[in-house]
């Protein structure tokens, strides 16, 4: 079994990959590089989006193709810092020869990295961030790179150490985003997750956590609606919910009646800017 399918057993790409497909010569053709074969195949398999909620591939195609534009802009970003601090860039930097190029990156501002030494499927992988120039170099490429940690094989000190059990990729799509304040209610709080989770069902799991003063964020996704919801009451007692546009009226509905269920009055309703919503 190759590594990508390895990869796609792990975390089951999209049914409909978005931007996936496009005219890698011309891509390569703008970059002056060729590009790795498992790069192109994990592109044309899951598209644009994220894999657990952290690490994004840069597109190259589509109408925001992050793949080209990082690689135009990266040394212009860094020519004040490397001429001020040069001992604080050990590799060069594209489009230098064999200098890191991106391929992805994290929700925490690293940068995933190509060492663009040698030929193009041989490019070993080199995660970077650009604000404490950390480097974390790995001897192998991006598909085993993301195969490797999201299996818990592959660790670095840049990336989370626990990855979720269950791991997945989120297509990207455009969503609005609105943040439901509650108030507290009588039942307790995995009884009203239960009541919320039931009225959005089929769920699957985003990744949960608590602080030390036992308040707790649950992420997950109504996946037959394809929702993307937070319970929480480490930033107050809220519902935050990430939808398609056209589905407003129905997120509105249904989460409303599922508040009602759980015990607990709407007192607002924003979006993430703030700005009153629905009430």
């Amino acid at each position: 079994m190759t590594t990508m399918e390895e990869l796609v057993r792990l975390v089951p790409p999209p049914t409909e990959p978005v931007d996936a497909r496009g005219d890698w010569r011309e891509v390569e053709g703008v970059l002056g590089l060729g590009l790795p074969g498992d790069f192109k195949a994990l592109v044309e398999l899951y598209g644009v989006g994220q894999f657990v909620s952290f690490v994004t591939p840069f597109p190259p195609f589509g109408a925001h193709p992050l793949l080209i534009q990082r690689a135009q802009g990266l040394l212009d970003r860094e020519r004040y810092m490397r001429e001020k601090e040069p001992d604080e860039y050990p590799y060069p930097l594209y489009p230098e020869p064999g200098g890191l190029l991106e391929w992805g990156g994290t929700d925490n501002g690293d940068s995933l990295c190509w060492l663009t030494t040698g030929e193009p499927d041989n490019w070993r992988v080199v995660v970077w961030n650009p604000r404490s120039n950390a480097y974390d170099a790995h001897d192998v490429g991006a598909v085993e790179f993301l195969h490797g940690w999201l299996s818990g094989r592959i660790t670095s000190p840049r990336l989370p150490d626990e990855v979720e059990a269950s791991p997945w990729f989120e297509p990207f799509r455009e969503r609005e985003h609105v943040y439901i304040e509650l108030s507290e209610g009588e039942l307790p709080y995995h009884q009203r997750l239960r009541i919320l989770r039931d009225a959005l069902a089929p769920t699957a799991d985003r990744g949960s956590s608590s602080d030390e003063d036992g308040d707790r964020q649950d992420h997950f996704a109504a996946t037959d609606l394809d929702w993307l919801l937070t319970y929480e009451t480490v930033y107050g007692h809220q519902i935050r919910v990430a939808f398609p546009p056209e589905d407003e009226e129905q997120v509105r509905v249904t989460l409303f009646d599922a508040a009602r269920h759980m015990g607990c009055q709407v007192l607002s309703t924003t979006t993430r800017l703030g700005e009153p919503v629905w009430i």
